[in-house]
């Protein structure tokens, strides 16, 4: 694709950003008036040495600060959204017309299953999402961390350790770590407000489109207690509208009534981000208790409401009634979350040790409701409105972590040890009544259309109990060598005892050059929601028309008389090799390779479709009407190979300081191993495959294998300008729809430019302007076995989205 014309360019309003250079970060950087970097800012995450720098880890690590965060011009202020701009090795597509990934929004690092990364907030495990991502692309059959729980303003930096690390913090580290550390300011504090919008050229429909408004306040005060303490809070309130990128309805063949043919070339269905609307609080502190201890507390506070977007139904359809929709409709996904997380502890020193002793808690809850729905089988008379399943996730720990330097000449050690205990427990509840119910129209399909609620048979009640122990050393040896170990034993009460381990080492040849590697055994156990996890959807079949489809738990008896088993932990090996340079103080590089070998993955079989499977479950469970099921399957083995790079130029440029950073990250896997189709299975089904096209396309192709960024920063004492263009990689969508029907289509790589320019109005206020995808550009149109007779012109795999351009402004007030 060409890069937009220079007369493009001068013609935004940002062309004096984008004037000062092309660029921006994965380790994102940004110079300071001084000319430094946060190259030799110690990191805390990775290791228990107390001195290390990025360049001096022994594993890859991006370091961003509050203010790369609040330059990213995340859309709504959202932390998925900021750190999907900064780190090119982390992916957080926007989908739609997914089921409950419409709510919570999954991310990726190195191209891995989102709950193959650790999440941490300072330092301590941060609790997953209650609601599994099943009708996703992109983490589909996966429960994430919700990023967007947590309040971008309560954010003082984000350390990413791009490593296996199981050893150092427990399970689910496979892909990496991600340690969010909250502000600690003491006195003083800052008022945020900003506006945005997306304004584009839709191709599909020739339109001009304004639409995606979002708002946001934030504000945060602090105040020093005591010598040493502090107390830091805050609120944010966001509002985001919605987009639509639509396109005319062509009405598909077999719905070609006088009726529905009245709709033809109109935009019956939506497609793009959905409407939220978000309260965010947070708190964080330090009470000095005596000389030697320090009293700790933080925790975070979200309460979101949003909408997401379901498949059209067609006024001459069998889920219609035409007395209650007489021009059809189009279910409304409204998803209600909290989620809350405290921590408490205290951190002191007996003797020559340090002692850290915490207790976490954190606690999702979602509510999974519809409007503009029916339950066709209970007639004109059926509600429009339906609760269709209640989904909770608590998780507690208590850990207790002690620390001791030993000093041997010029060698430094850093010994540490601990014991955790961690109770999950996952529970969810069913929907109303009218919205599972078979009512008397049995010619119609059951339950409320867009996703049939629990019955009470499948409400899940699940808890279990983790304990672990771990030690570990880093150590330096003088200036050139350093080295990192640890160990650790957990054992899960219903997946027994697992052992991981990690060694890494970094080695300076010269001043200027080094060389770092690291192997380490990881695992991640299967999550609660994984094992009990059920619902009801819709999806096509392989004539294109909309069927209703189950998933079923492990445990249930129709999963398991199809040859459901019960799931096993993942096991990981990872390796990596790297070096770094740094030559002088203006220049620096950074390039690491890895690869990492996962065995049974977990990930959900395909959809199984047959009048055959249809006709057994009503006849051996008494359920009619099942269409299709799928269930959660320890599906294959994957390798995934890949190398990330990193490179900063840093110099005094006209009275300030000018900053350009490279990054380039890629990342392969290839499927080993398929897991077998059951006998059982295939008894019913003969032609089955538990697991084939499409779900090993969600493993292999369906996130970008490269991104590469390159970003140009300036600032004085006045000015910050930015510019950013990334480069999103090429993405391949695989459907199986049944009967061989299996269109594919791969998404070509995409560029898009980012800009911003900030300028300080005395000592309190900033005023910002800024824009992303300032080109407007677009992926690939889709063709025409998956743009579903033109309703979907674009698919939400490509990292360039599917709203267009993006404009904000924002003023910060800082006290």
């Amino acid at each position: 694709m060409p890069m937009p014309s220079a007369r493009r360019l001068v013609s935004t309003p940002l062309a004096l950003a984008i004037a000062c250079g092309l660029a921006l970060p994965a380790a994102a950087q940004t110079a300071d008036a001084d000319g430094a970097t946060r190259l030799d800012a110690v990191i805390v995450t990775g290791t228990r040495a107390t001195d290390r720098t990025v360049l001096e880890s022994t594993s890859p690590i991006d370091v961003l600060d509050e203010a790369d965060l609040r330059r990213a011009g995340a859309v709504n202020g959202e932390l998925g959204a900021a750190l999907q701009a900064l780190l090119p090795s982390f992916n957080i597509p926007r989908q739609s017309n997914s089921g409950g990934a419409d709510h919570i929004r999954a991310a990726q690092l190195r191209g891995l299953s989102p709950d193959q990364v650790l999440v941490l907030v300072n330092g301590k495990r941060r609790h997953v999402s209650s609601l599994v991502t099943t009708g996703s692309k992109v983490g589909r059959g996966t429960t994430p961390v919700d990023f967007n729980a947590i309040p971008l303003s309560a954010i003082k930096r984000i350390e990413v350790l791009r490593d296996g690390a199981g050893a150092q913090y427990g399970a689910d580290a496979v892909a990496g770590v991600i340690n969010i550390i909250l502000d600690d300011g003491g006195d003083g504090g800052a008022i945020e407000a900003s506006y945005g919008a997306h304004h584009t050229k839709f191709e599909p429909t020739d339109q001009r489109i304004t639409d995606g408004q979002s708002a946001s306040l934030a504000a945060k005060v602090g105040t020093a207690l005591g010598d040493d303490g502090f107390l830091r809070v805050g609120l944010e309130y966001k509002e985001l509208s919605p987009t639509n990128r639509a396109g005319f309805d062509q009405i598909p063949p077999w719905d070609q009534t006088p009726r529905n043919l009245a709709l033809q070339g109109q935009r019956n269905y939506h497609h793009g981000n959905g409407a939220a609307k978000d309260i965010n609080g947070w708190l964080n502190t330090e009470i000095a208790l005596g000389d030697a201890a320090t009293f700790y507390a933080f925790g975070t506070y979200n309460q979101r409401d949003t909408e997401g977007a379901n498949y059209f139904r067609y006024p001459d359809g069998e889920a219609n009634w035409l007395e209650v929709y007489p021009n059809g409709f189009r279910p409304v996904s409204i998803g209600e979350n909290l989620d809350v997380a405290g921590v408490a502890g205290v951190r002191t020193q007996w003797g020559d040790w340090d002692v850290d002793a915490s207790l976490n808690h954190g606690r999702n809850e979602f509510t999974y409701r519809l409007r503009d729905s029916i339950n066709a089988s209970l007639g004109p008379s059926s509600p429009t409105r339906f609760k269709t399943g209640d989904y909770a996730f608590d998780q507690t720990l208590a850990n207790v972590d002690v620390s001791r330097l030993f000093a041997q000449g010029d060698n430094l050690h850093t010994f540490a040890t601990g014991v955790e205990f961690r109770v999950e427990h996952y529970e969810t509840g069913a929907g109303d009544p009218a919205s599972y119910a078979a009512g008397p129209f049995t010619d119609r399909p059951t339950g409320s259309q867009a996703g049939g609620g629990l019955t009470p048979q499948d409400e899940a009640d699940l808890d279990r109990d983790v304990a672990s122990v771990y030690a570990s050393v880093s150590s330096s040896f003088g200036e050139k060598l350093s080295t990192d170990a640890a160990v650790r034993y957990e054992r899960y009460s219903d997946f027994g005892g697992e052992v991981t381990g990690k060694l890494a080492a970094r080695y300076e040849f010269v001043p200027a050059f080094a060389l770092r590697g690291a192997l380490s055994k990881n695992f991640r156990a299967p999550s609660l929601g994984q094992i009990g996890y059920e619902s009801t959807g819709t999806g096509y079949n392989a004539a294109g028309q909309l069927i209703q489809s189950r998933l079923l738990s492990v445990n249930n008896p129709i999963a398991r008389a199809l040859g459901a088993t019960d799931l096993t932990p993942e096991q990981s090996i990872n390796a990596s090799l790297g070096f770094t340079s740094r030559v002088g103080e203006n220049f620096d590089f950074s390039l690491d390779l890895f690869q990492i070998d996962i065995d049974d993955r977990v990930a959900l079989s395909e959809a199984i479709t047959s009048d055959a499977l249809t006709d057994f479950i009503d006849a051996e469970f008494g359920v009619p009407g099942v269409q299709s099921v799928s269930f959660f399957t320890n599906a294959a083995d994957t390798r995934t190979r890949g190398a990330e790079a990193v490179a900063n130029w840093r110099h005094p440029l006209a009275g300030g300081s000018l900053l350009l950073t490279g990054t380039w990250s890629y990342a392969d896997t290839e499927i080993k191993r398929i897991v077998a189709t059951p006998a059982a299975l295939s008894a019913v089904v003969p032609d089955a495959v538990l697991f084939g096209v499409e779900e090993s396309n969600t493993l292999t192709d369906a996130a970008p294998r490269t991104r590469s960024a390159f970003t140009g920063s300036w600032g004085n004492d006045t000015w910050n300008l930015l510019t950013r263009v990334t480069r999103h990689g090429s993405t391949k969508r695989v459907f199986n729809f049944g009967g061989g029907f299996e269109p594919e289509q791969v998404y070509g790589a995409k560029w898009q430019l980012d800009a911003e320019a900030e300028v300080r109005l005395g000592d309190r206020w900033t005023l910002a302007i800024g824009g992303q995808n300032l080109t407007d550009e677009y992926a690939d149109l889709s063709n025409e076995d998956i743009f579903y007779f033109g309703n979907l012109p674009y698919d939400v795999l490509s990292g360039i989205g599917s709203s267009g351009a993006y404009y904000y402004t924002r003023v910060r007030y800082a006290f």
